[in-house]
């Protein structure tokens, strides 16, 4: 069964951090660009940042340009987002995807569709 689990989500102070996990099971995520996407409550879900099968692209949403960085681990099977300096607004339900075909960077490539597999979300709650 292939399978994208999400992990590492919580409740954080502002200004504080957290380090998400998205491990795969069921198929090799290193053939794969890998997006993590959020969707807040009453908003569309949007893209935060990909990286390319080859890890040697990755792109982010401006809103969180030098505060996230995205990583992966093929030993590991498993793409990472680490979090800094987190807002209030970044308060969300965090998903990862896994496409085949797609690119990371470039105009589109955040956005959520045409991806193949999906996890099912790990809750992040920015709040004093």
């Amino acid at each position: 069964q292939l399978q994208l689990v999400e992990s590492g989500g919580g409740l954080v102070q502002p200004g504080g951090s957290l380090r998400l996990s998205c491990a795969a099971s069921g198929f090799t995520l290193d053939r794969y660009m890998i997006g993590w996407f959020r969707q807040a409550p009453g908003k569309e879900r949007e893209g935060v940042s990909c990286i390319s099968s080859s890890g040697g692209v990755t792109d982010y949403v401006d809103s969180v340009k030098g505060r996230f960085t995205i990583s992966r681990d093929g030993v590991k099977n498993t793409v990472y987002l680490q979090m800094n300096s987190l807002k209030p607004e970044d308060t969300a339900v965090y998903y990862c995807a896994a496409s085949f075909l797609r690119t990371c960077g470039g105009s589109g490539s955040l956005h959520y569709n045409g991806m193949d597999y999906w996890g099912k979300g790990t809750l992040v709650t920015v709040s004093s």
